[in-house]
Order: C-alpha cells, then sequence, then structure tokens
C-alpha cells in the first residue's frame, strides 16, 4: 500500500515538471519589439549653398564674345572705361568693342543681327525698332541734351527770336530734328540747313568761317571754338528744348537686340552693372577718362574731351524710369516728323525691364 501511494506521488510530481517545462518563459529585453529610430521633423533642413550662373546663363571670358558698337563722340563717352577694361583683360564678360562714325553703320548691323548691343541716337533707336518689328529693346538712357547754337562773328543771337528768317545749319537726324521741334513750337520761322550731314564737317565749316550759325553737339562745340575764337555759344538747346515742352530732352541710348537679350538675362544684367559703373567714372577721375576716350577711338583729343565732359550731360538711366523721359521725347519727335523715329511711337516691350 506504501508502494503504490510512493508510486502515484512520484507520477504527479513528473506530471506537473513536464506541464511547467512547457509553458512560455517571461519575455526577455531582446525578445520585446525595436522600435524604428524617431525622425525630428523640427529640425530644419540646412539651405543649399548658392550657385553661380552657369556657362548658358552668362558667358565666361573665353566664351563667344557680346558684340558692342560704340558710335563716336558724346553717345559713346561712357563706355570707354569698360573698353579699356575689357583691353586689360578686367571686364567680367568677354565683350568685342568697335567705335563707329555713322549711325547708320550700327543701325544696319542692329537690323542684320551682326551686333548684339549698341550705343546710339534716341530717335534711331526707334527707327530700328519700327524697322525690326521689335527686333531691339532700349536698356539705357545715356546722354541728355547736349546740343548748342553757337554763332560767328557779326551775329547777335540773345534768344529763339531773334533767329527769325535765318538760315540755320544742323548735322542730320537728331540734331536738325530737335531744332526743328524747338522753332516750331517756339513760332520762330527758322531754315534748317542739312549740307554738312556729320557733326565733324559742320565744326569745320563753322571753325573756318564758312557757317556763322550753327547746331553743334559737344564736344564738337569745345573743338570749333579753340580753333576759332570768335565763335560763341548763343544758346543752349536743352534750355530752349524745356521752355517749349513738358518732355526731357533725351538723345543718346543704349539697345540691345531683342533676341540676345531674352537668351541672355544674366550677362545683360552683368553688362548694365559694368556700364554704370564705367559711366560714373567719367565724374569720379575726369582726367582718366578722357584719356580712356582717346585711347579707345571714341574721341580723338583727350584735352579736348576733358573739358566737354561737364557739358555732355552723359547719365546712366535704365528700368521703368527710362520710359517716361524716353516716351515723352518720341512723342515730341512724332508731333513734328514721324518719320524721325521711324513713323511710329514704340510699345510698352520697347523696354528692357
Amino acid at each position: 500500500m506504501t508502494k503504490k501511494i510512493i508510486a502515484i506521488i512520484l507520477a504527479v510530481f513528473m506530471i506537473c515538471s513536464l506541464a511547467a517545462c512547457g509553458s512560455k518563459s517571461p519575455a526577455t529585453e531582446t525578445d520585446l519589439p525595436v522600435e524604428a529610430p524617431s525622425t525630428d521633423t523640427d529640425i530644419p533642413a540646412t539651405p543649399e549653398e548658392p550657385t553661380e550662373p552657369t556657362e548658358s546663363e552668362v558667358p565666361q571670358p573665353d566664351a563667344e564674345p557680346i558684340n558692342i558698337m560704340v558710335l563716336n563722340g558724346t553717345t559713346g563717352f561712357g563706355m570707354a572705361k569698360l573698353m579699356s577694361d575689357t583691353a586689360a583683360g578686367e571686364s567680367w564678360l568677354n565683350y568685342n568693342f568697335s567705335v563707329e562714325t555713322d549711325a547708320s553703320n550700327i543701325t544696319a548691323a542692329l537690323i542684320n543681327g551682326s551686333v548684339d548691343i549698341a550705343a546710339l541716337p534716341t530717335n534711331a533707336a526707334s527707327v530700328v525698332y519700327n524697322k525690326t518689328q521689335g527686333g531691339v529693346q532700349l536698356l539705357a538712357l545715356n546722354t541728355l541734351g547736349v546740343l548748342y547754337l553757337v554763332a560767328g562773328e557779326g551775329e547777335n543771337i540773345t534768344s529763339l527770336a531773334d533767329l527769325e528768317g535765318k538760315t540755320v545749319y544742323a548735322p542730320a537726324q537728331n540734331p536738325s530734328f530737335v531744332m526743328q521741334y524747338i522753332c516750331a513750337n517756339a513760332g520762330v520761322n527758322v531754315t534748317i540747313d542739312n549740307t554738312y550731314a556729320q557733326p565733324a564737317d559742320l565744326r569745320s565749316a563753322v571753325a573756318a568761317g564758312e557757317v556763322s550759325l550753327a547746331v553743334l553737339p559737344e564736344p564738337m562745340v569745345t573743338i570749333a571754338c579753340s580753333a576759332n575764337e570768335s565763335l560763341s555759344v548763343a544758346l543752349d538747346l536743352t534750355e530752349e528744348w524745356g521752355k517749349v515742352s513738358d518732355s526731357q530732352l533725351v538723345q543718346g541710348c543704349l539697345v540691345v537686340r531683342t533676341e540676345f537679350a531674352e537668351s541672355h538675362p544674366a550677362a545683360i544684367e552683368k553688362f548694365l552693372s559694368e556700364y554704370e559703373a564705367s559711366i560714373a567714372f567719367l565724374s569720379e577721375d575726369t582726367a582718366a577718362a578722357a584719356q580712356m576716350i582717346a585711347d579707345t577711338g571714341i574721341f580723338a583729343q583727350a584735352g579736348v574731351a576733358q573739358k566737354a565732359i561737364p557739358n555732355c550731360n552723359v547719365c546712366f538711366i535704365s528700368g521703368i524710369d527710362m520710359m517716361y523721359p524716353m516716351d515723352g521725347f518720341l512723342e515730341a519727335m512724332f508731333s513734328i516728323a514721324p518719320q524721325s523715329i521711324g513713323g511710329a511711337i514704340p510699345g510698352e516691350d520697347f523696354y528692357y525691364a
């Protein structure tokens, strides 16, 4: 009996032991589910470094050059420092400059696409715009009024009224149209003669005493008066313009082919920055600027250029600031001679903004 009880107790003990071994043991640290590391979305991302313009945006010094034409004389004065820097390898972009004595050569180059940027008379810029149906845009105004009436010995001219019934010689295009507008709006009957179409030719005739009344731009005025002491500056046509018009007299500008401007916007902005600095240099160091004007072929005589610069009204007006004065000038020209600006006043797309 005792042996049976002991056997039963042993059997029960073994069953309990087996049950205990088959049960789940408590979870260990390694058995716990592992959470994915959290991402702190509140930490700002590191800003990207600004990138330089790509070669497609801004031509590099060894890239194809930007072709620029400059009209000799006052219209080109502001380009002298930039031209000098380019020759010395100090300009940021690659420029190819040429200086012309005849504005018609520049307008032809703009029309056929052989030049990208050009400095020329304001009315000529409008003519090219109309001929090319918007093929050029105005980048900046670079010269305000620069015309003067020069009188020879025996002429006593103190006002426009003193010109009644007289013949006044003037270079073709811009100077003639300006003089025509002033006289017409002042009610003065004057005959304007374009026998000497180029300013240099008229200057020589005035200095030689062959012409007694002439409209001349600076620096031709300074040269003529230096060569003939009997000559005098009778009238400042910028002042006379202001007496008969609400608009501003603007005579020189800078234009760009529209196709080029659309393809190279970053290059245009960089060029305008360099050009503005070049213009500023005229007043910062007039003597050095005058020598650059002579060295670059814009005007032959550095001494005359230095003396004339203060009377040349060179400026830099760009963007929206150039629209009001240019529109006013073109409207004035259209009222007296529509053909002087190409037969129509340009639209808003004429202005590079």
